[in-house]
């Protein structure tokens, strides 16, 4: 047997199996409406054009929607390709539990990636997350979807993705050392720090220096950022989403297996900082203050607010986690570290978040 023929069987056997692409979008008014039935609170759109055409559809299980309240104020979206007769374009909106593992919140399938369908989709990505100063939206640099946040999202913080950044200075200009100081510079949590190295990148590389800042600090840099972005300094849970969606697989979860008070991926983090704060030195300063520091030496010096929660490093309260200098401060003074730790990361919280099931259409419920 030849390779068309092969070829041509293959698709003839996949026609019979899993119907044709047109039965497909046929049956997904009747699909919408059997997930609706069996999975309370999820959202739906089918958007048609004037002569019934397929043109978007949107969907947000219940699940996801009830359990996004229990994750931390970012949502990371992307877009990939479908592979197919039609084409189309796959969106989707995902966030990240307090043990950082993936949270989807919801998917869509669009035409291309362009403003219409980018403005669409944060319509109805708006009826479960409404526009608020807290949250962030974390992407690339899709000209589109930041049109869409601005108009969409005007009180949200938008973040680029460092990565795509990375990719495009690598394209463009040359110099491992410039390259390593701007991978500095995006993830330093003082302002200072971040001044010295932007400095040092001027002086090394001039016209580098001229495209960081038309690609404007406040998306790619922590320390300028204005809202809250944790460690979300990539799109990377998109990449690794759109990685299991294209091999059709997925990852269950069973949240009540969780022995700690904290998530496990946050304990195992806090007790590399417990070993490390046992080789600081800590002073008291007076009761909320606490003064922390390498041996005697005062360049390392740091001063912890354990009220507050806060360090003069500003790892603290950027990743609403206990720094190295927090905890040894916490250990002086007798306080719990986890005391210390924002309800993101707490086991409870993960349980809530994935309370529910995403149950699957019964074909055998009518369809009005």
């Amino acid at each position: 047997m030849d390779y068309w023929k092969s070829h041509r069987s293959m698709k003839f056997a996949r026609e019979i199996d899993e119907g044709t692409p047109e039965c497909g979008f046929e049956s997904l008014p009747s699909y919408l409406y059997m997930i609706r039935r069996v999975n309370p609170s999820t959202v739906t759109r089918l958007q048609i054009d004037e002569l019934g055409r397929f043109m978007y559809v949107f969907l947000a299980f219940g699940a996801s929607v009830n359990g996004f309240p229990f994750m931390r104020k970012v949502v990371v979206v992307d877009g990939t390709f479908l592979n197919g007769k039609y084409k189309a374009t796959l969106l989707t909106a995902l966030a990240q539990d307090g043990n950082f593992q993936i949270f989807p919140i919801a998917f869509a399938v669009v035409d291309t990636e362009n403003d219409d369908s980018w403005h669409w989709f944060f319509t109805q990505l708006k009826l479960l997350i409404p526009d608020d100063k807290g949250l962030a939206i974390i992407s690339d640099r899709h000209n589109s979807i930041g049109k869409a946040i601005r108009n969409v999202y005007p009180l949200a913080a938008r973040g680029i993705c460092t990565y795509h950044l990375y990719k495009n200075i690598l394209g463009r200009y040359k110099g491992k050392e410039a390259f390593r100081l701007v991978k500095k510079a995006t993830r330093c949590f003082r302002m200072s720090d971040f001044t010295a190295i932007f400095e040092e990148i001027e002086a090394i590389h001039p016209a580098l220096h001229g495209y960081l800042q038309r690609a404007d600090v406040r998306l790619w840099t922590r320390v300028h950022f204005p809202g809250e972005r944790y460690n979300f300094m990539t799109t990377n849970i998109a990449e690794s989403m759109n990685r299991a969606l294209s091999h059709a697989r997925g990852l269950n979860i069973d949240a009540r297996s969780q022995p700690t008070t904290l998530m496990r991926g946050v304990e195992k983090l806090l007790h590399g900082h417990v070993t490390a704060a046992r080789e600081l030195t800590v002073q008291r300063i007076d009761d909320p203050h606490t003064e922390v520091k390498y041996g005697s030496s005062s360049e390392s010096l740091n001063v912890i607010n354990l009220v507050e929660r806060k360090c003069t490093c500003r790892r603290f309260e950027r990743e609403k986690l206990p720094c190295v200098h927090a905890i040894a401060a916490a250990e002086y003074n007798n306080i719990c570290r986890i005391s210390l730790c924002s309800p993101y990361y707490n086991s409870e919280y993960l349980v809530s978040a994935y309370a529910e099931s995403i149950m699957p259409a019964d074909s055998a419920q009518p369809v009005p």
